[in-house]
């Protein structure tokens, strides 16, 4: 279907990409992976055809349908969800649009081009229903209810919802649409733990093509059968998953590296001969031979190894057992009740997980243990000695932009050192000249790491995360899980990243209707005796 041969391309200095290349046949579900910069968005830029290589060959079907689900959106019309998401997917919503302006002229039956419209008219209705265009809308109402949307936010306004929420308009768009090739740049990024269960089933039964860029290693491992890695300018195919990759991966850099040992100790050995018998005459035709022979040998490049990203956390001091208590909490908004008298106790060293569907409450009850909201009546009281730190998106937001990352630590912590300030960026993978970055061109997963950095530089022994993955690659997060498994503290988190709550959960508190539901061990305790990943799939299965 698509296949790049002999890929060369450059941008200024920098070499993207260098004889390099990789095919995708019809029907494969393929993931794209490789550290930030290494040039997965230009990929995606030279399918469609918006960026020209410098060297070699593109091939792909003429007529060949492309849907790309990328991190921005254009400006909406006024017009509601449901109305925009048909609008958007491609033919069918522009032969809607056309039926309907149609529709309109056919009233005017005086107009000199009457018997034109009508012809028209049938053709595009012809072609409307060809294509399924009479079930279209039954069809977006079950993926927009599939992304999350109630039925009557699917004939709300587009322009009342959130930046996030218009990013599942946009999907919900191309998945309608039904490309044959869907181009997907993180498309788990803004959904929840629901959303992504059900665009994994999606994507698995879907007929056409897919190459997707994914932070969440489960979507990887249930969706993809081929991963494609970009690695200092080459391409590599991997068959399988992304648990397959990593284990191949590892074994191709064991054995490159074996091989470049092996090399390097031959070449050693023929230049140890040939400079203890260059001036011997003798030895002179065994010296040319060998000379000759290490000129011609292709010398083995060492292999690349993947740095392991990691984070390093001050050891918090110890707090007394009952580390947060919730007594008879309540909180409405509005003339809605979103928790009722809520009684719970968090005690050192435990690990909860906070999952609800959506307007369960889950972020209000979080931002309650922080402090950063008061309840309607009951008590939140705060156990001795702890010193909480709070993570939410909208820290990133608060970050000054007009600032570097060092500038913002120094801003943050006047008292503390430059030195000790540029242990903590280091140790939040900011080294050497990344503490001069500005802020406003670093990436969503760098602005978290820097907000995570900023939370955590006083040694909290009680952290409250709001969705603290959401930007982080794969191996960040790694990181991010590796340091809070080691970590002396209490947690208290929100997240839809099943592989983040697998590791560190040992406490999981559904909320529903009846009030929270507390289940006593880890996340897979959870799922094995719920038997569902989340609250809400019940409504969606």
């Amino acid at each position: 279907m698509v296949e790049l041969s002999n890929l060369t391309l450059q941008h200024g200095g920098q070499v993207v990409f260098i004889e390099t290349g990789f095919k995708i046949n019809p029907g494969e579900k393929v993931g794209l992976v490789g550290p930030n910069g290494s040039g997965k968005t230009t990929l995606f830029r030279l399918i469609l055809g918006e960026e020209r290589a410098d060297e070699g060959s593109l091939d792909k079907p003429r007529r060949l349908t492309i849907g790309y689900f990328r991190q921005d959106f254009a400006d909406w019309r006024d017009a509601s969800v449901l109305a925009e998401t048909i609008a958007g997917s491609g033919e069918l919503g522009q032969l809607g649009d056309e039926l309907v302006r149609l529709e309109h002229r056919l009233d005017d039956v005086d107009a000199p081009d009457y018997d034109q419209v009508i012809e028209r008219y049938g053709e595009v209705q012809a072609r409307f229903q060809e294509a399924g265009g009479y079930d279209v809308e039954a069809r977006a109402r079950a993926i927009l209810a599939g992304l999350g949307f109630s039925q009557a936010e699917m004939d709300g306004r587009i322009g009342a919802l959130s930046g996030g929420w218009r990013m599942r308009v946009q999907l919900g768009r191309l998945l309608l649409a039904r490309p044959e090739l869907l181009l997907l740049d993180e498309p788990t990024n803004y959904l929840d733990i629901e959303s992504i269960v059900w665009l994994e089933s999606w994507l698995k039964d879907y007929p056409g093509t897919v190459l997707m860029t994914c932070h969440d290693r489960d979507v990887m491992n249930r969706v993809v059968r081929k991963i494609l890695e970009i690695d200092g300018g080459k391409i590599r195919t991997y068959p399988g998953d992304y648990d397959a990759y990593e284990r191949a991966r590892e074994l191709d850099r064991a054995q490159r590296e074996a091989e470049f040992e092996k090399q390097r100790a031959m070449l050693a050995k023929e230049l140890r001969f040939i400079e203890r018998f260059r001036g011997q005459p003798s030895k002179s035709s065994q010296v040319q031979s060998r000379a000759k022979k290490i000129d011609k040998i292709e010398r083995i490049e060492p292999p690349r190894r993947l740095v392991e990203r990691s984070f390093q956390f001050k050891k918090p001091d110890r707090s007394g057992n009952d580390v947060l208590k919730l007594s008879g909490v309540s909180k409405s908004y509005g003339g809605r009740t979103v928790h009722r008298k809520v009684d719970l106790l968090v005690r050192r060293g435990e690990r909860w997980a906070i999952m609800g569907e959506n307007g369960a409450g889950k972020t209000t009850l979080l931002k309650m243990m922080a402090g950063a909201l008061d309840p309607d009546s009951g008590t939140v009281s705060i156990g001795a000695a702890v010193n909480a730190g709070y993570f939410a998106q909208h820290q990133m937001e608060q970050l000054d932009s007009t600032r570097s990352v060092l500038e913002e630590l120094e801003a943050n912590f006047p008292r503390a050192g430059q030195s000790v300030l540029r242990n903590l960026a280091g140790a939040f993978g900011f080294s050497g000249d990344d503490v001069d970055k500005p802020i406003l061109v670093l990436s969503g997963g760098e602005k978290a790491r820097l907000a995570l950095a900023r939370m955590l530089f006083e040694a909290p022994n009680l952290l409250v995360l709001d969705e603290p993955t959401n930007h982080l690659d794969l191996s960040t997060k790694a990181a991010l899980v590796r340091a809070l498994s080691d970590w002396e503290g209490t947690l208290v988190f929100v997240s839809h990243d099943r592989a983040f709550l697998r590791a560190l959960a040992n406490r999981v508190v559904e909320l529903g209707p009846e009030g929270p539901r507390v289940y006593e061990g880890s996340y897979d305790a959870y799922v094995l005796t719920t038997g569902h990943e989340a609250p809400g799939l019940r409504a969606v299965e």
